[in-house]
């Protein structure tokens, strides 16, 4: 089995303004200290001694699976993007994180990247003006989209893989045609800066988060805007659909995450429990729980019956700026200012 785990780590995100930025560089190679006690960690230092991310800047992670032809071995791969303007391709193998391929092509910074639901094809988005899009196995460029300047912030694949979404600066989503590499539509969410933007899996719905709290929520077959939450009062910095798809969870700067009911566009839960901003928030693939991660420097699990924290992690030493499960929901994955990559076995 081939999985494909990617982590974008842009720096600099001041205000969700795409200012001064740092470059982090990556080992090539570099030995993972597994610790095999349930709920505990295992490590991987991502940038050089002496160097340091910005406060503001956000790494991201989403995960998913592709078949291997060539063995039943189970590999991860691990995708970054940095404002060194490359992005790279990690194996995971043998408790040993090892550089596969380095992408170049990018002139002013990665800021997002995401893989297709085929997990072949990895997007990456630059300050640059530009989308490309890498075919995972070999490296290799195999699309280009150039955009307006800032117009391609946030990026995610539809669950067809046949367009790329992405939030901008001035609130618009735009969708492109993977295959033709063109603008398909754009959506207006007649917002601010959308910082966040997510899919949902069966395909009917779009939803941004923006920098004011907005959260929209968009048919796409009709392209109309159906909902406007504004339960939050501070920037949107996640959010994702459930994997059913009835519900979508938020996280904001206000410490406190949100479930809605899609349909209804309902509160269905406001939870809290974090000591800061609320910076990652995932699901788990077998819809039972979620899992958060703050400034404060801890990853949370809820359990969705009963909107509960469940177990919380306290072993990172800054705030943490993204959290995943692994596609066979075991595992959760976490990112921090403090350099390291968490890997947990999932407590329940």
């Amino acid at each position: 089995m081939l999985r494909a785990v990617i982590s974008v780590i842009p720096d600099g995100l001041k205000s969700a303004s795409p200012s001064l930025m740092r470059k982090i560089e990556f080992r090539e190679s570099v030995p993972v200290n597994v610790c095999k006690e349930i709920g505990k960690p295992f490590k991987k230092n991502l940038s050089s001694p002496g160097q340091d991310w910005n406060p503001e800047a956000p790494p991201y992670l989403s995960t998913t699976v592709k078949d291997s032809l060539s063995s039943d071995e189970t590999v991860d791969y691990i995708v970054t993007g940095a404002v060194d303007d490359l992005v790279k391709i990690w194996s995971f193998r043998n408790d040993k994180l090892e550089l596969k391929h380095k992408l170049e092509g990018h002139s002013l910074g990665v800021v997002s990247v995401a893989i297709n639901t085929e997990g072949t094809t990895c997007a990456s988005s630059s300050l640059d003006s530009s989308l490309r899009l890498w075919d995972l196995a070999t490296g290799e460029k195999v699309g280009s989209i150039e955009v307006g300047p800032v117009d391609i912030w946030t990026v995610a694949f539809s669950p067809d893989d046949k367009f790329i979404i992405s939030g901008s600066h001035s609130g618009k989503i735009n969708l492109y045609g993977v295959e033709s590499g063109k603008q398909e539509q754009t959506l207006d969410t007649r917002g601010k800066f959308t910082l966040s933007i997510a899919y949902s899996p069966d395909g009917k719905y779009i939803a941004s988060g923006a920098i004011d709290g907005i959260i929209n929520i968009f048919d796409v077959a009709s392209g109309k805007l159906v909902h406007t939450l504004e339960g939050h009062a501070m920037p949107i910095r996640s959010l994702c659909f459930s994997p059913d798809s009835q519900l979508l969870l938020t996280a904001s700067d206000d410490g406190h995450m949100k479930l809605y009911d899609v349909q209804h566009a309902n509160v269905a839960g406001t939870l809290s429990g974090h000591a800061s901003w609320v910076l990652s928030v995932a699901f788990s693939p077998d819809n039972q729980h979620f899992v958060s991660s703050s400034s404060d420097h801890t990853v949370k699990v809820w359990e969705l019956a009963t909107r509960q924290c469940v177990h919380t992690f306290n072993e990172h030493s800054d705030q943490v700026w993204g959290v995943k499960y692994n596609p066979d929901a075991n595992k959760i994955l976490s990112v921090s200012e403090d350099r390291a990559i968490n890997v947990y076995d999932c407590p329940v």
